[in-house]
C-alpha cells in the first residue's frame, strides 16, 4: 500500500469477550467507512498499512484483555520506528474501572510514538458478580452513537490532514 493510501485508512482492531467491545468497535467501523480487525488476525502489516488506530478492547483483570496484549507483543517490534506520529485512540469496555488497561495502552502506544486524537473512552458496564462480568452485553445507543462519532471523526480528521 502506498503512504498516502495508508495515510487516509482508520484500523480499528478489537477484542471481545462479552460483544461489548466488538459492538463499540462495529460502530466505529462502520460509521467511518473504516478498516475493522480482531486482535488475534492483525499482522504487522496491518499496522503498517493503516493511517490512524483505533484500539477497542475489555479491561481484564486490571489490565488489557490477553489477545490485546498479544497483539501488540506480536507486532510491537516490527513496526517500531515506521509509524511515529500516526493518530490513535481507544475505547475500553470495563466492568468497574478501565483505567489500568487504558494505561496499558497508552504506554505501548507511547512506544510507538503515536499521537493521540481523541480523549480516552471507558464504558463502565457496572459488573460486579462473576454471573454480570461473563454476561453478554448489551450497549446502549448513546454509546454506540458515540463510538461512531470517534469513527468518523478520525476517518474526517485523517481525510482533512489534520493528522
Amino acid at each position: 500500500m502506498s503512504k498516502d493510501a495508508a495515510s487516509s485508512k482508520l484500523l480499528v482492531i478489537w477484542h471481545s469477550r462479552t460483544s461489548a467491545s466488538e459492538q463499540m468497535a462495529r460502530a466505529a467501523a462502520e460509521a467511518g467507512a473504516a478498516d475493522i480487525a480482531r486482535a488475534r488476525d492483525v499482522t504487522s502489516q496491518h499496522i503498517l498499512d493503516a493511517g490512524a488506530y483505533l484500539f477497542v478492547g475489555p479491561e481484564n483483570l486490571a489490565a488489557l484483555s490477553g489477545e490485546m496484549k498479544e497483539m501488540f507483543d506480536r507486532t510491537y517490534y516490527p513496526v517500531l520506528g515506521r509509524i511515529e506520529g500516526r493518530p490513535y485512540a481507544t475505547i475500553i469496555a470495563a466492568g468497574s474501572d478501565g483505567e489500568n488497561a487504558q494505561r496499558q495502552l497508552d504506554r505501548i502506544a507511547t512506544g510507538w510514538r503515536l499521537k493521540r486524537v481523541a480523549e480516552p473512552m471507558i464504558v463502565n458496564f457496572d459488573a460486579q458478580t462473576p454471573e454480570e462480568i461473563l454476561a453478554e452485553k448489551q450497549v446502549s445507543d448513546r454509546i454506540l452513537q458515540d463510538c461512531a462519532q470517534l469513527g468518523a471523526g478520525i476517518v474526517e480528521g485523517l481525510r482533512l490532514g489534520i493528522f
